[in-house]
């Protein structure tokens, strides 16, 4: 079933060094990008990360460091990629909990002002989950009725998440073609920041979602204990949950005034 599009969709997958959202960086990304009319333009780069590929990490996607060593940094295509997604929304396959915590750092570390929470999400492998709970390949196979061939390369992952979401469509009479509400079926958690520390509560609350102050409004605990921001601020957290934490800061910092 062909996507009912308000925007054009960005299906995309990361290759990366490791697994660790703040601190690992793309070595390679790839995009279908899939307009309302139908047309569709993909794109596949490798990218000097400037840190040692985790060998772990090299075992599963067969990219090395010496492969990378005259790719362009993230930096020096950032801007191009910005102006490419701009007005997008995105889809991936685990894609919330990973690449698109992963891509928004990226975007931090070189100061491109592309703030991907104005856009619309789909996790193909959320609505397989809720589904069927499978992987990648064994969805391609179920809904598709094909191997996945060359599993784990940015490019074979990414045009496969765009098949499956349309055969999803195609099985599924019950799901919505339509982005606003798969992007709502596929989203699990109210994350304020992309990786889950922050989420809202019934009430529209950010709560933090982890640790000592679990389920606690975040400017309650700044209130109670004030070097609990400088703490989060100083450890290995990714910059947007960072990023998020200031403004909620700055906000409770304006309401007093």
């Amino acid at each position: 079933m062909k996507i009912n599009l308000k925007n054009p969709i960005i299906f995309f997958d990361l290759e990366t060094t490791g697994m660790n959202v703040a601190s690992d960086r793309i070595v390679e990304l790839s995009y279908l990008k899939v307009y309302p009319d139908g047309r569709e333009e993909s794109k596949t780069m490798r990218i000097n990360p400037q840190i040692p590929i985790d060998p772990n990490s090299t075992a599963i996607h067969g990219i090395t460091n010496e492969d990378l060593k005259d790719a362009p940094t993230f930096k020096a295509i950032a801007q191009t990629l910005a102006n490419a997604f701009e007005g997008s929304d995105f889809a991936g396959y685990n894609s919330n909990k990973f690449d698109l915590p992963l891509l928004a750092e990226e975007f931090l570390r070189c100061d491109v002002d592309f703030d991907l929470k104005k856009r619309k999400f789909i996790d193909v492998q959320v609505i397989f989950h809720k589904m069927e709970q499978r992987t990648l390949s064994a969805a391609y196979k179920f809904y598709c009725n094909m191997d996945l061939e060359h599993a784990h390369s940015a490019e074979a992952d990414t045009r496969a998440t765009y098949e499956v979401l349309q055969a999803q469509l195609d099985k599924y009479k019950e799901l919505e073609n339509d982005i606003d509400k798969l992007s709502e079926f596929s989203t699990q958690t109210k994350n304020v920041d992309f990786v889950g520390r922050i989420a809202m509560n019934d009430k529209g609350v950010e709560v933090f979602n982890f640790g000592k102050y679990k389920g606690m409004p975040v400017e309650e605990v700044f209130e109670k204990d004030p070097g609990y921001y400088g703490w989060m601020i100083g450890n290995d957290f990714p910059l947007y949950t960072k990023k998020v934490l200031t403004a909620i800061k700055l906000r409770g910092f304006n309401k007093k005034k």
